[in-house]
């Protein structure tokens, strides 16, 4: 089902979730100019579709995506041919759009040629930030060589190994000239990474200072992967803005990052779908080890963000074929949080990270992202996570799926 472009659309008889209050605003919403034209007692334009007094909800964001992961293993995603990389990205990208999902932000991947296709509208895709592939020091979490591989690896589709202030800030330089929306670094081991122990900070804080340093004075930002209270206080303390994952935070690092204003993008769904997929899709045994390290202690660490007053964003970070588990990391999120704090999550404040106001709300004015659910979330959470249950997706205005 797709609304023509130029049309108005009017969804009437909606109960609405604006982003961040709990109180439904009960009416109607008008999409005209890819925009959200009113909303609440406004008259219907254009097609004029009934929602049943079902919820609707600003078009989520994925603030943790990776177009460009084509399996599970390092060597295996950064070896295969851009094309095949780009042609699966573009199948990725447009079953997340289906989903609910009206913008993504690619952490560790995605370039200018896939941007330039989605925005001449070659194929159908949520609103697109990338920043180009994650830095990482040499054995580090991108670096995807095992210990007795003995090859050189420079940079791929989603990482680069790039060691010392001085290239770090070329690298960085080159990655905003090339329309990066923010720029990612390794600051801790990861899970699929097979040399490097999870809880150890990465990069010298001379060097992380280095990347902040030139993002900040672009106007952006730095979001770093990083697990351990160690790690995660390296970061922030050096000026990093976005933690990715921190599965192992604590208390007073959470109160850390409360201080410093720093986010957090936790991504429950990869550790899930690693450890009850991960074996039979060829994980390495190394990695399984890892995740089983973490798997248990991200949904404890958003209650101690939020404890503390970090802002909570959201992220699957799915990789190969796991990627079809994106709506179970709603679930997870919602077991952590409850249904409140997930929207939230997937909307204002993921809007406030990728630093656009006019998307993850729905307001007049406001980008015309939207999701029509096939009930009220606030009293069956389902509608949110399960796939069966139908919704309508808008997107600039216009019904995409």
């Amino acid at each position: 089902m797709d609304s023509a472009p130029n049309q108005a659309l009017t969804l009437v008889n909606a109960r609405i979730f604006d982003g961040s209050s709990p109180d439904l605003i009960e009416g109607s919403i008008v999409f005209r100019g890819g925009r959200v034209a009113g909303l609440g007692d406004v008259a219907p334009q254009g097609q004029v579709v009934d929602a049943g007094s079902k919820v609707v909800v600003p078009g989520l964001i994925d603030a943790h995506f990776h177009a460009y992961a084509v399996g599970l293993g390092g060597l295996e995603v950064e070896r295969c041919p851009l094309s095949y990389a780009a042609l699966v990205g573009a199948k990725r990208l447009g079953a997340a759009l289906r989903r609910g999902f009206t913008t993504v932000r690619d952490v560790a991947g995605g370039d200018s040629g896939l941007a330039r296709a989605i925005d001449a509208g070659l194929l159908a895709a949520p609103r697109y930030y990338y920043t180009g592939p994650a830095f990482s020091q040499t054995g580090g979490h991108g670096d995807p060589r095992s210990a007795d591989v003995d090859i050189c690896f420079g940079h791929g589709h989603m990482c680069a190994v790039v060691d010392g202030t001085d290239n770090l800030r070329r690298a960085v330089r080159e990655r905003f000239r090339t329309g990066s929306h923010a720029i990612k670094i390794m600051t801790s081991g990861g899970v699929v990474s097979l040399t490097d122990p999870i809880r150890l900070p990465q990069y010298s804080a001379e060097e992380i200072r280095a990347v902040v340093d030139e993002a900040t004075r672009r106007g952006s930002y730095v979001a770093a992967h990083a697990y351990s209270p160690e790690a995660i206080v390296h970061s922030v303390e050096n000026g990093v803005r976005s933690i990715e994952h921190g599965n192992l935070l604590d208390r007073p690092t959470a109160e850390l990052m409360a201080e410093r204003g720093a986010f957090l993008v936790p991504t429950l769904a990869a550790y899930d779908a690693m450890n009850r997929r991960g074996e039979d899709l060829g994980l390495n045994p190394i990695s399984q080890a890892k995740n089983a390290e973490v798997l248990s202690a991200g949904k404890e660490a958003i209650g101690l963000a939020l404890q503390a007053g970090v802002k909570v964003g959201f992220g699957s970070d799915l990789m190969g074929d796991l990627e079809d588990d994106q709506l179970v990391g709603v679930r997870l999120q919602i077991e952590a949080a409850g249904v409140l704090e997930a929207l939230r999550s997937m909307t204002a404040v993921n809007s406030e990270l990728l630093q656009n106001p006019d998307i993850g709300r729905l307001g007049a004015g406001s980008a015309g992202d939207a999701v029509l659910l096939d009930g009220n979330p606030f009293e069956d959470a389902a509608v949110l996570w399960d796939e069966s249950r139908p919704r309508l997706v808008i997107q600039h205005g216009r019904i995409v799926a």
